[in-house]
C-alpha cells in the first residue's frame, strides 16, 4: 500500500506516534489497513455545503465499516449565488485551482492509497476532479446533492434564479417589494446545490457519466435518506477499487469525457462545464480541443429542459429529474441511438456503463424525452467560431428562445460588468443592440466573473429579449437567453473583443455556429496598433499570481508556467510578423502609403 511508506518499519516510529495522537488509530492492527482520505468541502457559508460535516461522519463510518482506516481533510469553497455582483466574484474560478492543488497537497503528502471525494457546488466538483486526477490513485466521487426547487404561494416552482430575475423586474417596477420577499424567502428552502441545472448540479450529474460516481449522485436531494445511502456505498466501492487495484485513470478515459460531454449537451448543462471539462482533460493527459464539443453536440439530441431552460410548458427541477430515472434515465435513451455513448467504459460500480444501463428507462417522457422525440436533434450547449472569436465561445443554446437563434446588431461597448450593469440601469442600452462586456476574461477580470446579476436584471425587464449579450467573461449556469461567454481570445490578450467600437456591426448565428464583428481586417489591425492593455487591477496576492499563469477559456482558463526561453522566440516571432504584416500593408499596388 502507498500509505505503508508512512507506517512501515522500525523508522516509521515517529510517524505511527504522529498518527496515534490523531485519534484515527485505534489499536496496533490499524496500521494494516488501507488509509482513505475523505476529501470533503463542508463550509457553513455555502448552503450546498453546510451539512457536509454530518455527511463527512457518514462516509468515514463507512470506509471503517468496509475494513478502511478514514482521515478528513476540507477544502475552501466558495459560493457563487453570494458573491456575485461584486468583487468577490474574482475568487470564485480561481478556487479551483486551490482547491485541485489542496487534494494533490494532502493526498500526495500523506500517501494516502485511496479517496472519497465530497463536493457539491460550482468550482469545488471540478477542483477536486482535477486534483484526483493528478493524484491517480482509487477515488469514489459522492456529492453534497441538490436543494429542494421551491414554491410561492400559488404553488408555482421557483428557484434562485427566480430571485435574482425578480431583482430585474423589480428594478422595472413589474413586481412590489411583496413579491421580490416572497421569492427571496421560498428561492432556496433547504440545503444542497441549488435546484437547476446550474454549474453544481451539473458536473456532479457529469461525474455519473464519467464513471467516477454512482448512480443518482446528480439528483438524489441532499435532505433524502437516498443520500446517505449513496454515501455508505460509494466507501464500500473505494475499498473494493482499491483491492482490485483500479486507479481514478483507468476509469477517466477519453470515451469518458465524450460521454460526460454526451449527457451535458443532451440536458442542458451550464456554460462552465466546458472550462471544467477542458481544464480536466488536461489534468488527464487528454487532448481535447475546444472543438470537440461541436463535434458530441451534433449527434446528441437534446432531451431535458432544466431550469433555466423553459420547456414550452414548465420548468423542470432536479427531484422532477431524479423522479423520472435521473442521469441512468438520459443516458439509456442516449444509448438508443448508435455512436453516441461508449457502453464499454468501467465505472467506479465495477461495471460497464452499458452493463449499468440494461433495463433503464425514463419513466417520465415529459421531463426525459426518448430519443424518438427530442427537443431538439442537437446538444444544448455550442461552441461558435469567427472574426470575433477566433478561438472560440460558448452558449447554452438549449437556453434560448426560438427567435433569437440569429440576431445582428450594433455594438454598445462596456469595459466592465458594472459599467454594464449602470448603463442598464441609466437606460443606455437600446432594443436591438449587441452588449459586449470586456475585460473579464481570466486575465482581464481577473476571475472571469460569473454575470448572473446583469443577466437576470437583463430577463427580468422587457429589454432582455431584444438585445443580446457577448462577453470574455462568463454566466452562471442559471443564465437563460442570448447570452455569449468565454469569447476567446478575450480582451486582455488583444483579442478581437478588445478592438470592438460602439456602433461596430456583430452578427450571430447560432444554427451555423459563428460569431461575426462585420469590420474589415485591416481596420483591426489599425486599431490593434493603437490598443493599449488594460491597466493591472491586482499586484500582489492571489489574484496577481493568478493572472499572471491563466490561460483564456479556449483552454479551460487553466495555470500553465511557460519556459521564459520559449516565450523569448515567441516574442521575436510575433515582432517578425507584424513587421511583415505593416510591409503588406504599406506596399499598394498604384498608391505609396
Amino acid at each position: 500500500m502507498r500509505s505503508d511508506i508512512i507506517k512501515r518499519g522500525f523508522d516509521r516510529a515517529p510517524h505511527r506516534s504522529l498518527l496515534r495522537a490523531t485519534g484515527q488509530i485505534r489499536d496496533r492492527s490499524d496500521f494494516d489497513k488501507p488509509f482513505v482520505a475523505v476529501c470533503n468541502s463542508y463550509v457553513d457559508i455555502v448552503p450546498g455545503h453546510a451539512h457536509l460535516q454530518a455527511f463527512g461522519r457518514v462516509v468515514k463510518d463507512a470506509v471503517r465499516d468496509a475494513g478502511g482506516i478514514p482521515f478528513e481533510f476540507n477544502t475552501i469553497g466558495v459560493d457563487d449565488g453570494i458573491v456575485m455582483g461584486h468583487e468577490g466574484m474574482r475568487y470564485s474560478l480561481p478556487s479551483r485551482e486551490l482547491i485541485a492543488d489542496c487534494v494533490e497537497t494532502m493526498a500526495r503528502a500523506h500517501c494516502f492509497d485511496a479517496m472519497v471525494c465530497i463536493p457539491n457546488c460550482d468550482k469545488i466538483v471540478p477542483g477536486m476532479l482535477m486534483g484526483a486526477a493528478r493524484v491517480n490513485i482509487p477515488t469514489v466521487f459522492v456529492s453534497g446533492g441538490p436543494m429542494r426547487a421551491g414554491a410561492d404561494a400559488k404553488g408555482q416552482a421557483i428557484d434562485l434564479i427566480s430571485v435574482f430575475e425578480g431583482v430585474g423586474a423589480h428594478a422595472a417596477g413589474t413586481i412590489d417589494d411583496a413579491r421580490l420577499e416572497e421569492l427571496e424567502a421560498g428561492g432556496c428552502p433547504t440545503c444542497g446545490s441549488c435546484s437547476g441545472m446550474f454549474t453544481a448540479n451539473s458536473m456532479n450529474c457529469l461525474c455519473e457519466a464519467l464513471g467516477v460516481a454512482l448512480p443518482g449522485n446528480g439528483t438524489v436531494l441532499a435532505v433524502s435518506p437516498e443520500r446517505h445511502e449513496l454515501a455508505r456505498s460509494a466507501a464500500r466501492h473505494v475499498l473494493r477499487l482499491l483491492h482490485e487495484g483500479v486507479s481514478f485513470l483507468d476509469i477517466l478515459t477519453e470515451s469518458a469525457i465524450d460521454n460526460a460531454v454526451a449527457l451535458d449537451v443532451a440536458m442542458g448543462g451550464s456554460t462552465n462545464t466546458v472550462l471544467h471539462v477542458l481544464a480536466l482533460a488536461r489534468e488527464a493527459g487528454i487532448d481535447y480541443p475546444f472543438s470537440r464539443f461541436n463535434d458530441v453536440a451534433a449527434r446528441v439530441p437534446t432531451l431535458a429542459k432544466i431550469s433555466p431552460a423553459w420547456d414550452g410548458t414548465r420548468q423542470w427541477h432536479m427531484q422532477d429529474i431524479h423522479e423520472a430515472g435521473g442521469v441512468p434515465a438520459i443516458l439509456a435513451e442516449l444509448s438508443r441511438k448508435p455512436g453516441i455513448l461508449d457502453l464499454d467504459v468501467p465505472t467506479v460500480e465495477g461495471r460497464t456503463l452499458g452493463e449499468a444501463l440494461q433495463g433503464v428507462s425514463t419513466r417520465n417522457p415529459a421531463c426525459i424525452r426518448p430519443a424518438s422525440n427530442p427537443h431538439s436533434p442537437r446538444g444544448a450547449l455550442a461552441v461558435l467560431f469567427g472574426s470575433l472569436a477566433r478561438d472560440g465561445a460558448v452558449v447554452k443554446v438549449g437556453a434560448v428562445e426560438q427567435h433569437e437563434m440569429t440576431f445582428t446588431g450594433p455594438a454598445r461597448v462596456f469595459e466592465s460588468e458594472e459599467e454594464a450593469i449602470t448603463g442598464l440601469r441609466e437606460g443606455v442600452i437600446l432594443a436591438g443592440e449587441v452588449v459586449i462586456v470586456r475585460n473579464e476574461g481570466p486575465k482581464g477580470g481577473p476571475g472571469m466573473r460569473e454575470m448572473l446579476v446583469l443577466t437576470s436584471m437583463l430577463k427580468g425587464m422587457p429589454l432582455g429579449t431584444s438585445v443580446a449579450l457577448v462577453t470574455d467573461g462568463r454566466f452562471s449556469g442559471g443564465t437563460r437567453g442570448l447570452c455569449i461567454g468565454h469569447v476567446s481570445p478575450e480582451a486582455a490578450e488583444g483579442g478581437a473583443i478588445a478592438l470592438i467600437r460602439d456602433g461596430d456591426i456583430v452578427r450571430i448565428d447560432l444554427p451555423s455556429r459563428t460569431l461575426e464583428l462585420d469590420v474589415s481586417a485591416d481596420e483591426l489591425e489599425l486599431r490593434r496598433a493603437e490598443w493599449q492593455a488594460p491597466a493591472l487591477k491586482y499586484r500582489t496576492g492571489w489574484l496577481a499570481r493568478y493572472r499572471a499563469l491563466v490561460t483564456n477559456a479556449s483552454r479551460g482558463a487553466v495555470l500553465e508556467i511557460s519556459d521564459p526561453a520559449e516565450e523569448i522566440v515567441e516574442r521575436l516571432e510575433t515582432r517578425k510578423e507584424k513587421r511583415e504584416r505593416r510591409k503588406e500593408r504599406t506596399t499598394v499596388p498604384g498608391k505609396n502609403r
